[in-house]
């Protein structure tokens, strides 16, 4: 491995955990699901309930960083491509490019483009 290569420029996701998102390509091509994590330097996102792989597993081994207590066939979700999700907005309901826009307050924003209203994120507070 050469290490005088040039690394490639890390992409920002415009993706967050907890964001809606639509399968466009693949397998589970029209599932809709939420973003569970986002790995950036990969490109990947990985969404709750799509792209469900099996892993077989002795019993007591680590996988993941969880400790395999009892053996057997293990469903989990594999990670996507970036590429192959839209954003799902949840003003008019439907999935969409988003474009990047700075507000007055110089905020900057996601807005959809279909209805042209900003993306707020919804965060999930715990009940306690």
């Amino acid at each position: 491995m050469l290490r005088n290569k040039p690394q490639p420029k890390r992409r920002w996701l415009d993706l967050a955990p907890g964001d809606p998102v639509i399968v466009t390509a693949g397998k589970d091509k029209g599932k809709q699901g939420e973003v569970l994590r986002t790995i950036p330097d990969q490109h990947k996102i990985v969404v709750k309930g799509v792209n469900l792989l099996k892993r077989h597993t002795k019993a007591g081994q680590r996988r993941g960083g969880v400790q395999v207590a009892q053996g057997g066939i293990v469903d989990f979700e594999a990670a996507l491509d970036y590429s192959n999700v839209m954003l799902v907005c949840p003003h008019c309901g439907r999935p969409t490019r988003t474009k990047h826009t700075v507000l007055e307050s110089g905020a900057r924003v996601l807005v959809c483009r279909h209805c042209d209203e900003p993306y707020e994120r919804v965060r999930k507070t715990e009940a306690q």
